[in-house]
């Protein structure tokens, strides 16, 4: 069998990257799309993808030419940018080594993320007192995510190496693509039927489009309706989502996530022990303090000579009981200078005198009442005329016909009416 024919992935990735090269027209490309995936390398160098409504490629800006640029680049945002397109050996991938870039307003999605996010915002779903804390030692945590990948494996991991007392129940779950959303708030609301203590939400990284079902707004009324306290952990440290400003806490990663869950078991073991020393510190320092108590109780004056404290008892009531003879025997003395008093009074030596002026003064009451009595005025020749026990003052109150009694000094007699003038 000739083998000669045969190339090698390196022989056609070499010669792919040749042509590539030489391409004049590859050589000066400008292109104009929407930032995705972008990461700021700690050598200066940017690496990212240019993308369309169909297509994507990637992208790297050395340091050199990154540094000249006067805005900082962002997933979402649209740019014209002009480089050479080449070949990458290692991957076989093309991509384009970008020597110059200007941005071209904002891209679709990161509009939609910045309109949502304000919204949100301004209604209060982000504000630090609807946050929920976490409990420090959770007996039971649910996980939201996909079930394969790296994710459910470096949370899954994570708690077992930190915490594995704690039972893990996980709600598998569409974390990318069309329906993801909706499928993500179903199982937010599952899980509030698991009486759980804490909520994991998320995915490992990815484009922005990748992680939008995370910006998708019923996601995040879902999240911030949940009783449950929810950690969200959506892709990498850099990556942000609409998600992570309503969730009770964010976690950089899944894993990281995972570390905010759950205590260490090793750290737990140190905390006990901490506790047992300040226990056994704050006992022993009651007991030499009570110690100390009692010593100086047994060492006291009273305690030594209790024959002191009968003493000065004694003296007390002595004091008491002399205090109180003087109070008796003062009251006594007033009460009789009060008796004393009364008995030389004169109305007791004279009570004639008394009863005499009281006389007189009834007299003269008596005599202004007869005065003014209306049975004098009768009997000076006047009358009272009544009607149905009314005195009658003027003749217009009555009619002939009318029934009236006449009051002299000795009685009275009845008449009626003839005439009336």
């Amino acid at each position: 069998m000739d083998t000669e024919k045969y190339l090698t992935i390196s022989s056609l990735t070499r010669y792919l990257k040749f042509k590539f090269d030489t391409d004049e027209h590859l050589k000066n490309v400008f292109l104009k799309g929407e930032i995705s995936n972008f990461k700021a390398h700690t050598t200066g160098h940017f690496y990212f993808s240019l993308k369309d409504e169909t297509s994507k490629i990637n992208a790297i800006m050395f340091r050199t030419s990154a540094s000249k640029l006067n805005f900082t680049p962002t997933d979402g945002m649209k740019v014209l940018v002009t480089g050479r397109i080449t070949v990458y050996e290692a991957t076989g991938g093309y991509q384009i080594y970008v020597e110059d870039m200007m941005e071209d307003g904002v891209g679709n999605l990161y509009i939609a993320f910045e309109k949502l996010k304000a919204e949100l915002a301004k209604e209060g779903l982000f504000k630090p007192e609807h946050k929920k804390p976490i409990p420090r030692i959770p007996e039971k945590i649910g996980i939201i995510t996909a079930p394969t990948g790296a994710a459910i494996r470096d949370i899954l991991s994570t708690i077992k190496r930190r915490f594995p007392l704690c039972e893990t129940i996980l709600f598998p779950s569409l974390v990318q693509g069309e329906n993801a959303a909706a499928d993500i708030v179903k199982n937010i609301k599952r899980a509030e039927n698991y009486n759980l203590d804490v909520l994991i939400v998320g995915r490992g990284g990815g484009s922005i489009e990748d992680m939008w079902p995370f910006n998708e707004e019923i996601v995040a009324r879902a999240i911030f309706e949940c009783t449950i306290p929810i950690i969200s952990a959506v892709g990498h440290e850099v990556d942000y989502t609409i998600a992570d400003f309503v969730a009770d806490l964010r976690a950089p990663t899944p894993t990281g996530a995972a570390e905010l869950a759950v205590p260490s078991t090793v750290d737990l073991v140190k905390h006990f022990d901490q506790l047992q020393i300040r226990l056994n510190e704050a006992v022993n320092k009651k007991v030499k303090y009570l110690k100390l108590y009692l010593d100086s109780v047994k060492n006291s004056f009273v305690i030594k000579n209790p024959m002191i404290m009968y003493e000065n008892k004694k003296q007390q009531i002595d004091l008491m009981k002399e205090a109180s003879t003087r109070t008796i025997l003062k009251k006594l003395d007033q009460t009789k200078y009060q008796v004393d008093k009364l008995k030389t009074h004169y109305i007791l030596k004279n009570p004639e005198v008394l009863y005499k002026e009281k006389k007189v003064k009834l007299g003269t009451l008596i005599e202004k009442l007869e005065l003014v009595s209306p049975m004098n005025v009768l009997k000076r020749g006047y009358s009272l005329v009544y009607q149905e026990e009314k005195v009658i003052e003027s003749k217009g109150q009555i009619k002939v016909g009318d029934t009236l009694k006449v009051r002299f000094h000795d009685g009275t007699v009845d008449t009626n009416v003839t005439k009336v003038n």
